[in-house]
């Protein structure tokens, strides 16, 4: 694939546009932007036009004028494409985001420890029972080698019970 260069007396169009670089940050500022992002949607509409241009779009009027027209539907198009993004974006202050850590903050470890042990107390016995002893530090190997009682089932009874617990703290 070749590239095509457009140049008017020896000068290439994004030279002949950059020309008028004040000019385009002015038209993005009276969008109401700063002038800080003014450049960037001036920047962004050189690399959109260079890639038009390179593709064969001819843009300019005649050999020193660029269609204005042109360019500024392109500055507008970028500070519009701009503002559909903000738009999706939720900005959150500093004290929105201190009140919501607060709040995850304020747990109420007695009232989970409560309600922990009385479902512990819920449970068969034999539950109850190999939960706290693996849960303690036993291996399910010693256990079973200990008690006679199959690894698989001392591991899925184990396994009952934390899900169950699991799925009453969600």
């Amino acid at each position: 694939m070749s590239v095509v260069w457009f140049t008017y007396n020896g000068m290439e169009v994004l030279e002949i546009i950059f020309k008028k670089h004040q000019d385009w940050c002015d038209i993005v500022e009276s969008f109401g932007v700063n002038p800080d992002t003014a450049e960037d949607i001036v920047m962004e509409m050189y690399i959109k036009i260079d890639r038009l241009v390179k593709a064969g779009t001819d843009i300019m009027y005649n050999e020193q004028e660029v269609n204005y027209y042109y360019v500024y539907r392109t500055l507008q198009t970028l500070f519009l494409d701009l503002k559909r993004k903000e738009k999706k974006v939720e900005v959150l202050g500093l004290e929105e985001i201190t009140k919501e850590i607060q709040q995850d903050l304020h747990i109420d470890y007695q009232v989970l420890y409560d309600k922990l042990n009385k479902e512990m107390e819920s449970l068969y016995w034999y539950d109850r029972k190999v939960f706290e002893i693996i849960d303690s530090g036993e291996s399910f190997q010693s256990l079973s080698d200990k008690t006679n009682i199959s690894y698989y089932s001392l591991y899925n009874t184990y396994r009952k019970v934390k899900r169950h617990l699991k799925d009453l703290f969600k």
